[in-house]
């Protein structure tokens, strides 16, 4: 029998498929699976429009896709009841790398934006010569007594022959090629291996999968054995259903109870416990999908980590495309888990990759908007469960707020939540704003490591002194994302380190200003000793009991300085902030300064270097010079 050259003619475009589209070798099983789908589909969906199948007799319920395995003769096949292929049709869709007859029948039938088929590139079948060293295919047309075989070795050609065969549909037989040192083609000989492929991909594929499984069960205990009878097992096959054709998503929100979506959750995501959120929606329009998300009720174990991997599971008519599409989720919802199922995607032939981000933009765009929902949602009528899921993944949107220069800060700044020194509580910006004083100008923060730290600070307590409430940020990301948004409800925020607090009396202001210019010779004289150190040395308006304290003028802060010094890349100048040494004129230890200032110029100098390095101490900085700061303190004693 002559063989037929590919219409191509091209050895090289046959390589390019089989070793170069696809990058893992386990999707040609999703692919001839598929394939089988959409013949049963054209039947069916011919069946509904053609008077001369009406009265067939072809029920849904008939349907199947047959998958057996023979270690003996190291093949696959796969057997569909569809609606098979005439010669003339396995010449042009498989003599012809790329055409695809799925798509001529969608392109070539009424209603076709109706019709649900998930092959429309033709170039599926042949990922199966990543795997086979020869390919067989059985078709026989519905409705016609001829059966055909096409068969095929890969780019050299194929041959087509009649043949024998009982009934419509079509029957792929792919002979594995053998075994080498790089690759093991045996294991997709075991039927667990298959089973699994099939539960991954094509789970939801809607006819079912059947393939005989291979069981244990314990022998029946014969009349006449003794005491001493130790079960015997047999091993036998049964026919199985592998997939669960029916995907949970595009089920009845009604008709699924909330263990059945934990259930889901649990065992498609791999977590142990339930999720705090829920989330399904149902969108029909210029793209129909159907997604379903979970909010985990814990981080992930690597989540802050670059080993992680965002992204939703991506299915296209039931079957996966892509196990984590990152595309579907900004970076600030990345905690986000759960699959997007559309048939209106369009997919580069390998499925495995969108040819355009037009469609995928505008499924983003709403599962965000959704997102957002549910978890302004949880904020009003769950508190106790947002503030677990702020502990958990409060860190990634603020992040998400200050990362490219705030440009998603409008979407998230309501989510926001920080503690709160008055109300001993987390609580959002509306909420400090709602409880806020009617003079009361700013919105108040400290920055530290800690609460009880910062509760500590010189101007902590003078903020808290004035009735006024003061947000504790303890996370290296918090002042920044503040920063960026800069105010909230028109309100600015303010670092209680850093500049005039608005708090001040007018009495306040000009008992400081009076002090500042009855002493400007000695603040000058610190000043100068302390030069490099500081920016100025002036009288305190914050402080009320402590002698001494450091505040910083610019957009960089003590604690932004000292979150960039710690950096593994900071390397080189380390940025720095411009701090201020500022002075209590009303504390004793302002009347020694002026004391020493008239008495002895050295010890002054000493005198500065000592309540410098006692502010970075507050402040939570190291001291530059230890041993001058330890012999100083030691030389006064």
């Amino acid at each position: 029998m002559a063989k037929k050259q590919f219409k191509t003619e091209s050895k090289k475009l046959m390589d390019l498929m089989i070793n170069s589209i696809y990058t893992n070798k386990e999707i040609f099983l999703r692919e001839i699976i598929s394939n089988a789908s959409d013949a049963i589909d054209k039947l069916y969906f011919k069946s509904l429009t053609d008077d001369t199948l009406k009265t067939s007799g072809i029920s849904r319920s008939d349907f199947k896709i047959m998958l057996t395995l023979d270690k003996d003769s190291r093949t696959i096949k796969v057997a569909d009841n569809g609606i098979g292929m005439t010669k003339e049709e396995l010449e042009n869709n498989l003599g012809v790398i790329a055409k695809s007859g799925s798509l001529d029948f969608k392109t070539n039938t009424d209603k076709s934006k109706d019709i649900d088929i998930i092959g429309q590139f033709g170039v599926g079948f042949y990922s199966a010569f990543m795997v086979a060293s020869k390919v067989t295919v059985l078709s026989r047309a519905f409705g016609s007594d001829e059966a055909w075989l096409w068969e095929s070795s890969g780019a050299d050609g194929y041959t087509i022959e009649s043949a024998q065969k009982d009934a419509p549909g079509t029957e792929i037989t792919m002979e594995l090629k053998a075994d080498t040192d790089d690759e093991n083609y045996s294991e997709f000989l075991d039927e667990y291996r298959i089973s699994g492929i099939i539960k991954k991909y094509s789970d939801y594929v809607r006819y079912p999968i059947m393939m005989y499984r291979t069981k244990s069960r314990m022998k029946d205990k014969p009349a006449d054995a003794g005491e001493d009878y130790q079960p015997e097992y047999e091993t036998y096959t049964e026919l199985e259903t592998v997939n669960s054709m029916v995907p949970l998503w595009k089920r009845p929100k009604k008709d699924v109870t909330d263990e059945e979506y934990n259930n889901f959750y649990k065992d498609k995501f791999g977590d142990y416990s339930d999720p705090s959120r829920i989330i399904y929606t149902k969108t029909e329009g210029a793209i129909s999908y159907n997604a379903l998300m979970f909010i985990p009720s814990h981080a992930p174990y690597d989540y802050y980590t670059r080993d992680y991997e965002k992204g939703l599971q991506l299915y296209t008519s039931g079957v996966m495309i892509m196990d984590k599409c990152a595309d579907l989720l900004p970076d600030y919802f990345s905690f986000v888990k759960g699959v997007v199922d559309s048939q209106d995607l369009s997919l580069n032939i390998s499925r495995e990759m969108l040819q355009q981000d037009r469609q995928l933009g505008i499924i983003r765009k709403n599962l965000e908007k959704k997102i957002k929902s549910e978890l302004t949602g949880m904020r009003d009528n769950e508190r106790e469960k947002y503030e677990e899921f702020w502990k958990n993944f409060g860190r990634q949107i603020k992040f998400g707020c200050y990362d490219g220069f705030g440009q998603n800060s409008d979407t998230l700044k309501d989510l926001l939540m920080f503690w709160s020194a008055k109300e001993e509580k987390l609580v959002t910006l509306s909420e400090y704003i709602e409880n806020m004083g009617d003079e009361q100008k700013y919105i108040y923060y400290a920055s530290g490591d800690s609460n009880e730290m910062l509760m500590k600070l010189p101007a902590a307590e003078t903020v808290l002194s004035k009735g006024c409430d003061l947000l504790l940020l303890t996370e290296d990301v918090d002042e920044f994302c503040l920063q960026v948004l800069h105010a909230f409800e028109k309100k600015e925020f303010k670092n209680v380190s850093s500049g005039d607090l608005g708090l001040e009396t007018d009495e306040e202001k000009k008992a400081a200003e009076t002090a500042g210019e009855e002493n400007r010779e000695l603040l000058d004289a610190m000043k100068k000793a302390l030069e490099g150190k500081v920016k100025d040395v002036k009288i305190s308006t914050r402080l009320k009991e402590h002698p001494v304290c450091l505040s910083s003028e610019g957009p960089l802060s003590i604690e932004m300085e000292k979150i960039l010094a710690s950096m593994p890349n900071a390397g080189g100048e380390k940025p720095a902030s411009d701090k201020i040494l500022e002075l209590n004129a009303a504390h004793p230890v302002f009347e020694r300064l002026k004391a020493v200032f008239t008495e002895d110029t050295q010890k002054l100098e000493k005198y500065a270097g000592i309540l410098y390095d006692q502010a970075r101490l507050i402040e939570g900085l190291p001291i530059d010079d230890p041993v001058e700061y330890t012999a100083n303190v030691c030389s006064l004693m």
